[in-house]
Order: C-alpha cells, then sequence, then structure tokens
C-alpha cells in the first residue's frame, strides 16, 4: 500500500510546465535510434539497477512504454515548437500574413494559434510526467543515456507551409493515438499477467522496488487520459483549414467534419517496443523515419532549441490544466 501511495505521489509531483527542462545534449542520431529500435527488454533499462523478476523478453515491459512514449512526445514537442516558429505560421488559416504565433495579424486566427499552442504545452507535460515515471532528470539530463535521441527529421518544407506541415501532423498524432491504446492494452495485459506479459516487473524510479497490479493498472488509465488528449489535437488540427461541405478537401485531406471517428485506432500497432508475437509493427518502428536523415527525411530539428524556447512561441494568456487520474 506504501508502494502505491509513492507511486501516485510521484506522479502528482511533475513539475511545472513553465519549468520545462533544458540542457539535452546532442547525440549521434544512429546510435539513438539504435538505442530505442533495441532497447533492452529488461524491467530496468535506462534505470537504476533493480531487484525482482523481470518480464518476459517477448513483450514490452513498463519501462519500454515510458521511453517510447517519452520519444514520441518529444518528436511531438519539436514538431509543434516548428509549426510555431516556421514559416507555416503566417498562413491565412493561423496567424496571417505578417503574423506570428504571439501576434497573430487581423486577418488571421488567433484560436487556431491558440490550438496549436496549447498542444505543445500538454506535449510538453506529458514528456515530463514520464521523465518521472522512468526515474530520469525532469531537466533532460538523462534523456539521451535513455535511448532518447536529441535531434528528429523531416521532410524538407514541413514548417514552411501548411499544405506541407497539415498531412505529417495528421499522421503523427494518428500514430500517437495508437501508441497510447497499445500502451492501455500491455498494462492491462501485465496487471493481469496475461499473454506472456508479467506482472512482476522492477520500478526504475524507485529503486530495489517493484511495480504493484494497482500501479500497472493506473499506469494504464493514465494512458488512457493521455490518448484522450491526443485525440482532441487531431480533431482540432483537422479544423484548422477553412473547407466547406462542397470541397472538403485540403492538401490531400478531407478533413470535413474534423471529428470524423466513432472509435480512435490503434493503428495497427502490435507493441511499443517488442510486438506481440514477433511482429515488427510498433511505436518504434513507426518512430524510425524521423530518427535519421534520409532522402525522404532530410531537414534536422534539434529538440533541444524546442526544449529551451518553446515559451517564446506560446501567449502568457493560453493554459493548459488538469491533474494525472487518481488510483481506483
Amino acid at each position: 500500500m506504501a508502494l502505491r501511495k509513492a507511486t501516485q505521489e510521484m506522479i502528482d509531483s511533475v513539475v511545472n510546465r513553465r519549468s520545462f527542462l533544458t540542457g539535452v545534449g546532442a547525440v549521434g542520431i544512429g546510435a539513438a535510434a539504435a538505442t530505442i529500435i533495441g532497447c533492452s527488454n529488461s524491467a530496468g533499462s535506462g534505470g537504476t539497477s533493480t531487484t525482482g523478476v523481470q518480464a518476459a523478453a517477448t513483450t514490452d515491459t513498463a519501462t519500454n512504454i515510458f521511453t517510447a512514449a517519452l520519444i514520441a512526445e518529444d518528436l511531438a514537442i519539436t514538431t509543434y515548437y516548428n509549426a510555431l516558429s516556421g514559416g507555416l505560421i503566417t498562413d491565412a488559416n493561423l496567424a496571417g500574413p505578417g503574423g506570428t504565433a504571439t501576434n497573430v495579424s487581423a486577418s488571421g486566427s488567433v484560436v487556431n494559434v491558440a490550438y496549436l499552442q496549447a498542444a505543445l504545452l500538454e506535449e510538453v507535460q506529458h514528456a515530463q510526467l514520464l521523465r518521472t515515471l522512468l526515474g530520469i532528470n525532469p531537466n533532460g539530463s538523462g534523456d539521451v543515456a535513455a535511448g532518447v535521441p536529441a535531434m528528429f527529421y523531416y521532410p524538407t518544407g514541413t514548417f514552411d507551409t501548411l499544405t506541407n506541415f497539415l498531412p505529417l501532423l495528421l499522421a503523427l498524432e494518428t500514430a500517437f493515438i495508437g501508441a497510447y491504446m497499445t500502451a492501455v492494452e500491455e498494462f492491462a495485459s501485465m496487471a493481469a499477467g496475461y499473454n506472456g506479459f508479467s506482472a512482476t516487473q522492477s520500478n526504475p524510479a524507485s529503486s530495489g522496488n517493484n511495480y504493484t497490479q494497482a500501479d500497472l493498472i493506473l499506469y494504464a488509465k493514465v494512458a488512457a487520459s493521455i490518448l484522450g488528449v491526443e485525440s482532441e489535437h487531431r480533431a482540432l488540427a483537422r479544423a484548422i483549414p477553412s473547407v466547406t461541405i462542397a470541397s472538403p478537401m485540403y492538401a490531400g485531406v478531407s478533413v470535413l467534419p474534423a471529428n470524423n471517428l466513432n472509435y480512435e485506432s490503434q493503428a495497427g500497432l502490435t507493441g511499443l517496443i517488442t510486438g506481440v508475437g514477433g511482429t515488427s509493427t510498433t511505436a518504434a518502428a513507426a518512430l524510425t523515419p524521423f530518427l535519421a536523415s534520409s532522402s525522404s527525411q532530410s531537414a534536422g530539428f534539434s529538440f533541444t532549441t524546442a526544449n529551451s524556447g518553446y515559451n517564446s512561441v506560446v501567449t502568457a494568456g493560453v493554459t493548459t490544466s488538469g491533474s494525472i487520474p487518481t488510483a481506483e
């Protein structure tokens, strides 16, 4: 019972979004990608050496899930920051010609810009929570050692125009939703000891202790709460372009209605880092194109820049709120 209480207190103690980490160091992207895809499946990987039974190597562990989710959140932060600071912000659907993220022109949309700003703040908060759960310093000093890259790569021109940016953002948010839905399923499987998942795993944020069944159930609930926010991001992004019923297409995507799903999709994912049944359809594999320069992903953007400068693209009046779900 004491460990369960400590776990909840750890979650509740996540630092305020305005004191977001600084100083993530540079790392060779090839090494980072190798760390992500080849991340150890032991429950203590990326954390302090612990005692206790570790999960089977054929399934994700809680540590795997938190690590993959942190990579996704860092990617999301980098994406939203560069959207707010790039040329696409001057689109008439955003800040308008001559406008900026913090100075929307008369012909722009304060509402749409505020959506991007709020999404950035929410991803920042998610990343801070995940660092706490991994036992990593919230200032980001342990990110690279845990296998989280300091640089992400995008198709050239991604942040130049809204038509380039929107389809990529929708694809990313769909992948994030699928990843968190998969995390819910895997935490539930861990708690039940089902399908090869172990209910007994060491906790990297609490040296010498194991997760309890109550911890794993709580993490499923937390993942579901983040999934809901990512779903809102997808719908709000689809609402940015000005379209009509007669002409609902924008950048090759039909964006009307903005909220067009009865059920969110798991996007075919079978795991976060380790696919159930040996499949390779994982969140880690889906993120791979953003982890190294290639002919299709050639424009690199530093997470360090997004991390240290995100407040400069957020209007003071734009805030987000809410707390982590509590254990039953």
